[in-house]
């Protein structure tokens, strides 16, 4: 079931980076970032009368409190990376050390996985960096490419001790974790929208990209902390990394993208790895 529920999360993360890129496409960032996260949160409240019960520990929202702050700078990395340096780099880094994070701290914690699943992992991990593969569009000095790097590392930092905070709360908390990080996220982002003295402002193409964004968003952070606290945090952590797969297949059908040879057999190693983990 951990598996399964980890399957689930990537695809609605995916789900989320395509809506949510859509909508920023359209609008300025960082109001689509706190409307998202406005409606994760509305997510996450309603998730509460159905999967918590009781008042949560200080611990566990605290625990919370740092997924949010941590994930917040993921996100400020990744498109700032995006915006001002070389996509082709900033993407796989940003991806590669997300998963690398929580599974070295797995493993660290005593996890030990069957070699079917360590096989599988080792599949993957290839696999999210085909996922995430672009075109360098040319030479690139090494400065740019430095910068570049330092984008993807501090984002892949960020999204992969979000994803260790998370698993790090106690199963009794039920959601909590996740309000309490949707109050960090949001936090952060109005502060920054207040410093930059931004409007917010969100144009009608984006308003609801960016709601589905935020709703698919926290539905895959309730699906990754369920998975994350029934089962091994080293192999829940490397399937709900292959997001961009299902990234990949919607800007296909909906946008009719072709998809190149390097993420075609991203997908296939992927399919393969996850084959392998569920033999665990």
């Amino acid at each position: 079931m951990p598996l399964l529920l980890a399957a689930f999360s990537a695809l609605l993360y995916g789900i989320a980076d395509f809506s949510g890129g859509f909508a920023a496409g359209k609008s300025r960032l960082l109001s689509v970032l706190i409307l998202s996260q406005v409606m994760g949160t509305v997510v996450a409240l309603s998730a509460l009368v159905f999967l918590t019960h009781g008042i949560p520990a200080g611990r566990d929202l605290l625990w919370g409190f740092v997924a949010g702050i941590c994930g917040s700078m993921g996100l400020f990395m990744l498109y700032g990376g995006i915006a001002r340096s070389i996509v082709a780099i900033v993407s796989p880094a940003s991806a590669l050390v997300g998963a690398v994070i929580p599974v070295l701290f797995g493993l660290m914690m005593g996890e030990r996985p069957s070699t079917a699943a360590m096989a599988g992992s080792a599949l993957c991990l290839p696999a999210i960096l085909m996922l995430t593969w672009e075109s360098g569009g040319g030479e690139h000095s090494r400065k740019s490419v430095r910068k570049a790097l330092s984008y993807g590392v501090l984002a892949g930092i960020g999204f992969g001790i979000f994803f260790v905070a998370l698993s790090r709360s106690s199963p009794s908390a039920g959601m909590w974790p996740l309000v309490g990080a949707r109050v960090a996220s949001i936090s952060a982002f109005v502060i920054a929208l207040m410093v930059s003295r931004q409007p917010f402002r969100i144009e009608r193409g984006a308003w609801i990209p960016a709601l589905l964004a935020g709703a698919a968003d926290m539905g895959a952070n309730i699906l990754f902390l369920l998975a994350s606290q029934t089962g091994m945090l080293s192999l829940v952590a490397i399937i709900t990394s292959l997001f961009p797969a299902p990234t990949v297949i919607l800007a296909r059908f909906v946008f009719h993208q072709r998809i190149p040879p390097v993420r075609m057999a991203g997908l296939v190693l992927a399919l393969t790895g996850i084959a392998l983990i569920s033999l665990h």
